[in-house]
C-alpha cells in the first residue's frame, strides 16, 4: 500500500503511535480509582479518557512538529510521517488544534480546578522536544510529563492532590525516566553525531543501566509509600510486587553490550507494567 492509498485517519494514528497511550492511560484511572476509593463513575473516567487521548496526541504531535528536520537525518526515524512525505506540516499543526479542542473539552467537564490547570502540562509537552537540545535530563522532563497522569486525573474526580498522589506522580515519572533511558540508546550514535544530549550521551551505555536499575528501584518504592499512606488491602501490594517483578525481568533481558531484546523491554513490558498494576488497584478498590 502507498502513501497516497493510506487513509488520513491512519496516518495520524501512526504519527503519534495511538496504541503506546498505554503507557499512561492505566496511572490515569490508578489517580482517578484512588482519588475516591471506589469506582469513580462513567462520566468521569469517560471524559479523564479524553482528556488522556487529547494530551497524549496534542504532545506527540508538537514532539514530531519539533524534531521533524532531526528525525530525517536519523537513519531510524527517517521513515516517520513528516520526514518521509507522508503528512505534511500543515496537516500536523491541524492535529495539534483538534487534539488541543479536545483535551480543553474534556477538562471542562471535570473537577474545577483542573480548568484552571491546564496550561502547565500544555506548556510542559510544548518545551519537552527542545530540551534534548539543551541537557541530558531530558528525559526527567519526560517522565514528568507522564507524571502527570495520576495526580492530574485524581484532581479532575475529587479537586485534591494529597501527597499519595503525588507519590504516584513521582514512581512514574521515575518509571518513564527510567525506560526512556534505555530507549535513548538507539540513537547513541547518531545523537553524538548531531551535537544532541541525552543520558546514554553523556553517562554511556553502562551509566544508562546503572541510571535505569536506581530510578526504577525508585519507583517500586514511591509506589510502596504511597500505598502505606493510602486505605489499601492486599490487591494493591500484590500489584507493587507484580510491578517490580515485571522491572526485574525488563532488567534481565537487556545487559551492557547485549540490547537485542530492547524492543521488547521497551514496548512490550512497561505497556505489561502499566495495565497490570491499574488491575490491581482496580481490583483493591472494588472488592472492599
Amino acid at each position: 500500500m502507498t502513501v497516497a492509498t493510506v487513509p488520513l485517519p491512519r496516518r495520524l494514528a501512526s504519527l503519534v503511535r495511538i496504541e503506546h497511550t498505554v503507557f499512561a492511560l492505566p496511572f490515569a484511572y490508578v489517580g482517578a480509582f484512588l482519588a475516591v476509593d471506589a469506582w469513580p463513575g462513567l462520566t468521569d473516567m469517560l471524559w479523564v479518557t479524553v482528556a488522556m487521548i487529547g494530551a497524549r496526541t496534542l504532545a506527540m504531535s508538537v514532539n514530531r512538529l519539533v524534531d521533524a528536520e532531526i528525525d530525517a537525518r536519523n537513519p531510524r526515524t527517517v521513515s516517520r510521517e513528516l520526514p518521509s512525505g507522508a503528512l505534511s506540516r500543515g496537516q500536523v499543526l491541524g492535529l495539534c488544534a483538534v487534539a488541543l479542542a479536545v483535551f480543553l473539552l474534556a477538562v471542562s467537564q471535570l473537577d474545577p480546578v483542573v480548568r484552571w490547570l491546564w496550561p502547565i502540562p500544555v506548556a510542559m509537552f510544548v518545551v519537552y522536544p527542545y530540551l534534548k537540545r539543551i541537557t541530558w535530563l531530558c528525559h526527567l522532563w519526560l517522565g514528568a510529563c507522564l507524571g502527570l497522569a495520576p495526580v492530574g486525573a485524581w484532581l479532575a474526580v475529587s479537586g485534591t492532590a494529597p501527597w499519595e498522589a503525588w507519590a504516584i506522580a513521582a514512581a512514574v515519572a521515575l518509571w518513564v525516566a527510567g525506560f526512556d533511558f534505555f530507549y535513548s540508546l538507539f540513537d547513541l550514535e547518531h545523537d553524538r553525531a548531531e551535537g544532541l544530549h541525552s543520558w546514554a550521551v553523556r553517562f554511556g551505555e553502562r551509566g544508562v543501566f546503572w541510571a535505569a536499575r536506581v530510578f526504577h528501584l525508585g519507583t517500586v518504592a514511591l509506589l510502596a509509600s504511597a500505598g502505606l499512606g493510602l486505605d489499601v488491602a492486599f490487591p494493591y501490594w500484590l500489584g507493587v510486587g507484580a510491578t517490580a517483578g515485571l522491572l526485574s525481568y525488563e532488567h534481565s533481558i537487556v545487559r551492557p553490550g547485549d540490547l537485542r531484546r530492547l524492543d521488547a523491554a521497551f514496548f512490550t513490558l512497561n505497556g505489561v507494567i502499566s495495565v497490570v498494576f491499574f488491575a490491581f488497584v482496580a481490583l483493591d478498590v472494588l472488592v472492599r
